[in-house]
This record gives C-alpha cells, structure tokens and sequence, in this order.
C-alpha cells in the first residue's frame, strides 16, 4: 500500500488522527536536540510561534534529508502562558507545578506542521487554541494526579484534553485536532491541493 506521509514522529496521537482521516501513514522519530533548540532560540528571544515552527521544521529536515523521495509531515507544539513557555512535566511535582501556574488562568497552544518534499519545505501552519483553565481546588488536582500521572506526562501542561484533563477548563477556542498537536483540517486541505490525496 502506498504511503502517503511520513510522520516524523512517535507521536501516536497524531498517528491516529491522521489514520482516522484516511491517510496510510509511516512513522519515522526523527532523532533532534528538541532542548538544545528550544534554549538557543528562547535565548536569542524567538516567539512561540518560532519555537514551534523552528522544532517543527528540524524534525521535518531530518527526515527528508534520509528519504528525500516522500512527503515528510514535522510537528510540534508549544504551551505560552504570561509570555514563557511550559515543556513537558518530568516529574509529578513538576506536574503540579505547571497545572497550579496553570490554574485560573487562559493559555495559548501553538501546534506547528510543516511538510518537506525533496529535502525542501512545500508547507507549514501554525494552529492556535486558547485554553481557560477554571480555579480548581488543591484537593482536585491532587486527586486527579493521583489517577493521571504519569500519563499526563507526556502532554505539555500537564493535562490532556482528551482524556480527564477536560474537567479542568472552562472556555476553550480552537479546533480539537490543533489542541491535540496537530493542524488536521488545514494540513489534509493542502494535500488534497496538491493531489497528494485524492479529493
């Protein structure tokens, strides 16, 4: 069967969006110093947006630099609250940490796609969700990392929407698809452009 992109991932979450919408997909990590890059930039004052893209497109180059014959999909995503950035909880107490800082406030996601083709970029998009967390109790979070942890750790914030993290907010702008990582919509509507997928 033909692959129609190669996730420069092990992202299983976006593996499944992108099956769920019809796509025969390959994942292939892409192996970067995601916190090297992240420093360097944060030091040299980029933006999320340049955070995200930046890890985004590196994951993508890598990929396409070993398979330069096939559409090659890079993603990342960046967490801004108060103009800083959170990365992934290490620990359970860097969990509570992030979901206190968290706590009644509205933060920004930024999801980053970017496509190369040819060892070149052809496409890249910024998806943007805001995201209110309510002002929950203590004994609630503890409880709920109690029941969570560690699988909240591989979500940056601390949470996952998808799962019981829902139960934590109370407004949210943006699409789904961009608050799990992944700008789908837009991505799936370049490639049915392209005739990369049929349309």
């Amino acid at each position: 069967m033909k692959v129609d992109l190669i996730l420069a991932s092990s992202s299983s979450i976006r593996r499944e969006m992108l099956e769920s919408a019809g796509l025969v997909v390959e994942c292939q990590p892409a192996s970067i110093d995601e916190k090297a890059i992240k420093e360097s930039l944060l030091f040299e004052e980029a933006s999320p947006r340049d955070v995200a893209d930046t890890l985004a497109e590196a994951k993508a180059r890598k990929i396409s630099s070993r398979i330069p014959d096939a559409l090659v999909l890079g993603c990342d995503q960046v967490l801004e609250v108060e103009q800083s950035l959170l990365s992934k909880p290490e620990t359970r107490d860097d969990a509570r940490e992030q979901l206190l800082r968290l706590r009644g406030k509205t933060h920004r996601l930024l999801s980053a796609a970017v496509i190369y083709d040819g060892g070149e970029p052809v496409w890249r998009h910024i998806g943007i969700a805001r995201l209110g967390m309510r002002a929950f109790s203590d004994e609630y979070l503890e409880a709920y990392l109690d029941r969570n942890w560690p699988d909240v750790g591989s979500s940056v914030g601390g949470y996952k929407l998808e799962k019981e993290g829902v139960r934590l907010f109370s407004h949210i702008q943006g699409d789904n698809f961009t608050i799990l990582g992944l700008p789908l919509v837009e991505l799936l509507n370049y490639l049915s452009l392209r005739g990369a997928i049929s349309a």
